[in-house]
């Protein structure tokens, strides 16, 4: 892309910059203006229409946040117009500059403004401390998501900003040094506080005055905080400029922060007795939260086997609760793309010493990536799950799986291993490297290219395959430049059927596919790939990225595009970015779903070349992928439904989908507050919580709902004239058609009928075919002044069930009531079944068995409970029914004041025998999951 095609990029999204639906029209005049304002001579029109259209047809959804109350009041609609929103107009305009969609720009807006308004206001008086967390997905923009959120913080009064960036000295500079550009608009090489000495970039080349902030770290490799360094630094913390740092996540830089960080402005809390920092607001930033920040300490107990509150947890983790602690003012915003770690962090854990765990209880935000992001679905595909509405997903054709390296380097080889020859498939991936590369440049794409060989975690190991992969290179320039192309060991043929044969017919493909033509190119002539071959094998460049390795990734640093080859384990795997990566070489197999997410560097954004980049990898490593990626999903989805449901991080359990060949969800360490379950719809009970309020929704449900209770025919004898009508023995396929034809919400996960079906279904054809008649009720109540609504031929009194509010709001008034309902169109509610329902289709025996079966269980939980039941359990209840006879309660609800009157929504609740035969799916849940499910007793005081 030449300058002058860059900077009219810049001119015309920037006149689409408040557009909220950009059309062709638009696209057109923009385009037009920005071509004739930097000479047309120099810009391809067609080609700028086409970029500028990809940029703003990407669509962002709606980003879910799961918020805790505790006692606090969302502050920012009613400061924002008080607010100079300097450094945030900055970066806004940045981005602009940088080429992001107006929409993009829109879009981490509005989600930075949701994340500030869950932290608490600066200036609120009192003690205060909020835990968020915000999920992304690997190589998604968190540091971008980060940095609106530290330019708004640092507007409205955050005066100390504390950025824990990683392990590795690595990935702290890479991290500075987007902060020195997007943020501080200095150099922090030079100096740590704007002066003569350091260059303006990024933001600080922008028009406008230039903004004060002060930095305690640089970009430098060895720029991490010291004590010594931060006292040369005259600087008042609490005073008009904000203070940033950004350091790695290790116990003696964290030590030396918390010792200088301390002693800004410290007085003794009278309510506490603990020394307190007054005054000084503070933001915590925690990059990769799941990654070394996690308490991996099992809790000691006493000679009675009872947890022993005070003790001292990991170093890290107890350091960032420390500095947390002492701070009278702080929030803690915790980013990963993998949060599995992070949910099985105890919510209750809290010490005197380091105070409370770092677990999310004020808010978790889930950020859905746009439609551009190239991820874990779209590379590997995606498994359809009936249970959870997952449809599947093919994945993308730049796969290659290899079975050839285990002569060069086994999987289980040692420290010491001294690899082979070079195995085939890795001089394959080279040469894609190689032609996706020239490729790129015939394209005009003027940045970098990158390549990731990782295959071994061991140091000396990776110096070896460096060394011959340069000799290999190496080898390629001598025959590219001064070889016969027609002898047998010249390069020219195998590039050329690569380039014809893989190559073109994938560009081709993908072009076909309307969804992805904006992340792929225009099909490259083999002529222009040969002339361009020569000059990109030149600039080829190899360097092993470890602790010990002096090569650095130095993009910022080049005054031309790279070509790299970069050879590492652990360093690339979390947070380090190989910008313009085409080709990755993969063999690491690490046994646990966020390593090997994390490890995933080809996920990202790749506009303009997605159809170049390729992957070779094992067979085993793809198929762990696609595993891992159906149970990302579905967390993902239990993160909307938590939201759908207004819950709080600390009211809902979460559970994680385990897989069936061993691969860990994280650490074992650092699950030790979970359990590993079965779960099944056997002994269950399913039931609607959660209603679409479209009005052609609910008619159709009630339509649906009168078609079966005409089908039933003659229900049994009614207890009075409003009492319950009830059918006995009607066929499945009843039941079926009804689950068919029902319109669920799309979050009510746990009432999905098509899971539902699938699993009625089966059972039908097994050997003994189970839920093969059923009870049917409609459910009708009486009363006073009861609001009725004849179903066929029956008048029923419609069941009231109250709109959810979660715990802190329970004694809500009409006006936060009015605020949950504007707009909404779904109407949630905490419990559809009376427990007493689920015994309709009973005898008096059956209900008398069930009854000593809840007295026999409460004798094993006494002490949690201490009233004797009276009546049987839901999970008794399901365990005299014969497997043959299934329930299904059907309630009709008296509509609320602002829904349509004459049109009751409809649920339904399917009441599940245990099963002979019913197959399970392995999860591991919280302790919250486990204790609302079986851990005690429901609002009615049975069990669920």
């Amino acid at each position: 892309m030449n300058p002058d095609h860059r900077k009219a990029m810049e001119i015309a999204l920037t006149l689409l910059d408040y557009a909220d639906d950009v059309t062709a029209s638009d696209v057109e005049q923009a385009v037009d203006k920005a071509s004739l304002a930097v000479g047309q001579v120099n810009v391809d029109v067609g080609e700028l229409r086409r970029d500028v259209e990809s940029r703003c047809n990407v669509w962002l959804p709606t980003e879910q946040v799961l918020n805790g109350n505790e006692e606090h009041v969302p502050w920012l609609d009613a400061a924002r117009d008080e607010i100079e929103w300097n450094f945030w107009d900055r970066y806004r305009r940045y981005l602009g500059r940088k080429g992001w969609a107006p929409a993009q720009i829109r879009s981490i807006n509005q989600v930075t403004d949701r994340i500030l308004d869950s932290f608490e206001k600066p200036d609120r008086p009192g003690r205060w401390d909020r835990r968020g967390m915000v999920v992304g997905q690997v190589q998604s923009g968190k540091t971008a998501n980060y940095t609106g959120v530290i330019c708004k913080a640092a507007d409205v009064g955050y005066r100390l900003i504390v950025v824990l960036a990683g392990l590795h000295n690595s990935l702290r500079s890479q991290t500075q040094h987007r902060l020195d550009m997007e943020f501080l608009g200095f150099d922090t090489r030079s100096n740590r506080s704007y002066d003569q000495t350091n260059a303006k970039v990024g933001v600080g080349q922008m028009k406008g005055k230039f903004l004060h902030v002060h930095s305690l770290t640089s970009s430098d490799e060895k720029g991490d905080f010291q004590v010594k360094v931060a006292r040369q630094v005259w600087l008042n913390a609490g005073g008009s400029d904000p203070v940033i740092l950004v350091v790695k996540k290790n116990a003696s830089v964290l030590r030396n922060l918390y010792s200088w960080a301390t002693r800004l402005n410290q007085e003794l809390d009278p309510e506490t007795g603990q020394q307190t920092v007054r005054n000084v607001p503070l933001l915590v930033i925690d990059d990769e939260a799941d990654n070394a920040s996690v308490n991996t300490k099992a809790r000691p107990t006493d000679e009675n086997g009872q947890p022993i509150d005070d003790y001292d947890p990991t170093k890290i983790n107890g350091l960032i609760r420390k500095l947390l602690r002492t701070f009278e003012k702080s929030a803690y915003l915790a980013y990963t793309a993998t949060p599995f770690a992070n949910i099985f962090i105890d919510a209750d854990e809290k010490t005197d010493k380091y105070g409370e765990d770092l677990f999310p209880r004020s808010f978790i935000i889930n950020l859905r990536p746009p439609s551009n992001y190239v991820g874990v679905n779209t590379v590997f595909g995606l498994d359809s799950d009936v249970n959870l509405g997952i449809e599947g997903q093919v994945g993308l054709p730049i796969i290659s799986t290899f079975d050839d390296h285990e002569m060069w380097l086994p999987n289980k080889h040692k420290k010491d291993a001294i690899p082979g020859r070079l195995p085939a498939s890795l001089l394959t991936a080279i040469n894609a490297f190689l032609l996706a590369t020239a490729a790129r440049r015939v394209r005009g794409h003027e940045d970098h290219n990158s390549m990731l060989v990782h295959v071994t975690r061991f140091t000396d190991v990776q110096a070896l395959v460096r060394r011959a992969l340069h000799d290999h290179v190496d080898l390629m320039r001598q025959r590219v430049w001064h070889g016969d192309p027609t002898s047998p060991d010249s390069p020219w043929p195998a590039l050329e059927s690569m380039w014809r044969n893989d190559f073109v017919p994938t560009t081709e493909a993908l072009l076909r596919n309307p969804d992805l033509t904006s992340e792929v190119g225009a099909v490259v002539d083999w002529a222009q790939i040969r002339d361009t071959l020569p000059g990109v094998l030149d600039d080829v460049e190899l360097r092993v990225l470890n602790g010990k390795s002096e090569d650095a990734l130095t993009y910022s640093e080049a005054d031309r595009p790279l070509t790299l080859i970069a050879i590492g384990g652990d360093k690339l795997s979390r947070g380090l970015t190989l910008e313009g990566l085409t080709v990755s070489y993969y063999l690491r197999a690490s046994k646990m779903y966020d390593t090997l997410m994390q490890m995933g560097r080809w996920f990202g954004y790749r506009p303009g070349y997605l159809d170049l980049c390729r992957l070779y990898t094992t067979d085993e490593l793809a198929g762990w992928y696609r595993d891992i990626g159906l149970a990302n999903e579905e967390l993902l989805r239990e993160f909307e439904y938590m939201a759908a449901l207004g819950k709080t991080p600390q009211e809902y359990g979460l559970r994680v989908r385990a897989h069936p060949d061993g691969l860990m969800i994280t650490a074992r360490t650092k699950m030790r507050n979970g359990t590993d379950v079965d779960i099944t719809f056997s002994q269950t009970i399913s039931e609607s919580i959660t209603f679409e309020t479209d009005e052609d929704v609910l008619r159709n449900n009630l339509a649906v709902t009168e078609r079966l209770v005409s089908a039933m025919g003659t229900p049994a004898p009614r207890r009075g004239a409003l009492g319950t009508v009830r059918w006995d023995n009607v066929p499945a396929p009843d039941v079926l058609d009804f689950l068919d034809e029902y319109q669920a919400s799309d979050v009510a996960t746990k009432a999905q009928p098509r899971a539902l079906v699938e699993y009625i279904r089966t059972l039908l054809t097994t050997k003994q075919p189970e839920l093969t008649a059923w009870t049917v009720g409609l459910v009708s109540v009486s009363g006073n002044d009861q609001k009725t609504h004849k179903i066929g031929d029956y008048e029923v009194g419609l069941v009231q069930r109250a709109l959810y509010l979660p715990k802190e709001r329970a004694n809500a008034g009409p006006e936060y009531k009015a605020g949950l309902r504007a707009g909404n169109d779904r109407y949630v509610i905490r419990r559809l079944v009376s427990p007493s329902d689920e015994q309709m289709d009973l005898s008096d025996e059956d209900v008398k068995q069930a009854l000593e079966m809840t007295r026999q269980a409460w004798q094993l939980d006494s002490k949690t409970r201490k009233t004797e039941p009276s009546a049987p359990g839901g999970l008794s209840i399901r365990d005299v029914r014969p497997p043959s006879r299934g329930l299904l309660l059907l309630y009709p609800l008296k509509p609320d004041s602002w829904m349509h009157p004459d049109l009751p929504p409809v649920g339904f609740a399917l009441s599940f025998p245990r099963s002979r035969t019913a197959k399970t799916i392995k999860y591991r849940v919280t302790n919250l999951w486990w204790d609302q499910e079986f851990g005690g007793q429901d609002s009615d005081g049975e069990q669920p």
